[in-house]
């Protein structure tokens, strides 16, 4: 693999040897691993979580970030591909792209995994994105709190603010920059997830991600704007389940 070892790529907040599922989970625009502890806790131990570390935050904070999507992409796939199987992707938001890259990728090598959770994105081919990333910094730190699951008071200070936007710049760079590339898509089942209040999505391109699988496609609706996680919590996490575990 380039670069870093796979082990500085993902963090493991509660290891369980004997779950029968890993799941690695990709966070958001500006995001770090331990957005999904909590995640994590609650999934834990019947499926194992493994989150995406990207270069750029907190213990990776020193190294260059990446505000390519494909190339995260071409990152992560070693290490999804090092997981016991079987293992699923999730991912929120920025994530959700990022996972349908690595999704790709795995099945070119012949690893299906068994499932793929996109959250909060509107399908891969649709292209919405303006160049937030090039705005003045209040323009841009604006519409980073206009989507909520930051606190904008944390802004106020200097300190902060300057080990936050260079992550955050990286990230929305890579969003507003990915252009599908039309090839195979993937054959695992895809879920999409959004909330029925988030203001940068429209249910209808959720619908698209059916087109990207040969396999089944199912979507659900959670009450919530576009970090309607947090609040659903449980819902996410039993649907989840009932998708990656059988009863006996």
């Amino acid at each position: 693999m380039a670069g870093q070892a796979p082990s500085s790529w993902t963090r493991c907040f509660h290891r369980a040897p004997s779950a029968g599922m890993r799941l690695l989970a990709f966070p958001h625009a500006g995001g770090s691993a331990s957005a999904y502890r909590a995640f994590s806790a609650a999934l834990s131990p019947t499926i194992e979580v493994h989150t995406a570390q990207y270069p750029g935050r907190q213990d990776r904070m020193g190294e260059p970030v990446i505000d390519d999507v494909h190339v995260l992409a071409e990152h992560l796939v070693d290490v999804a591909a090092a997981l016991p199987q079987p293992f699923a992707l999730f991912g929120h938001s920025m994530g959700a792209i990022v996972g349908f890259e690595v999704a790709r990728r795995l099945e070119a090598r012949g690893i299906v995994p068994a499932a793929l959770f996109v959250s909060a994105r509107r399908g891969p081919d649709i292209q919405k994105e303006k160049a937030h990333h090039l705005a003045d910094d209040d323009t841009f730190l604006d519409e980073v709190s206009r989507l909520g699951g930051t606190d904008p008071t944390i802004f106020a200070d200097p300190d902060i603010r300057a080990l936050a936007l260079p992550a955050l710049r990286g990230d929305y760079k890579a969003v507003e920059t990915y252009r599908y590339r039309p090839g195979p898509d993937v054959s695992c089942p895809i879920v999409a997830l959004a909330g029925n209040a988030d203001p940068v999505l429209h249910l209808p391109d959720v619908e698209n991600w059916r087109e990207h699988t040969t396999g089944s496609f199912e979507m659900e609706v959670f009450e919530g704007g576009h970090f309607f996680l947090e609040a659903n919590l449980d819902a996410v996490v039993a649907r989840i389940l009932g998708k990656l575990t059988v009863s006996p």
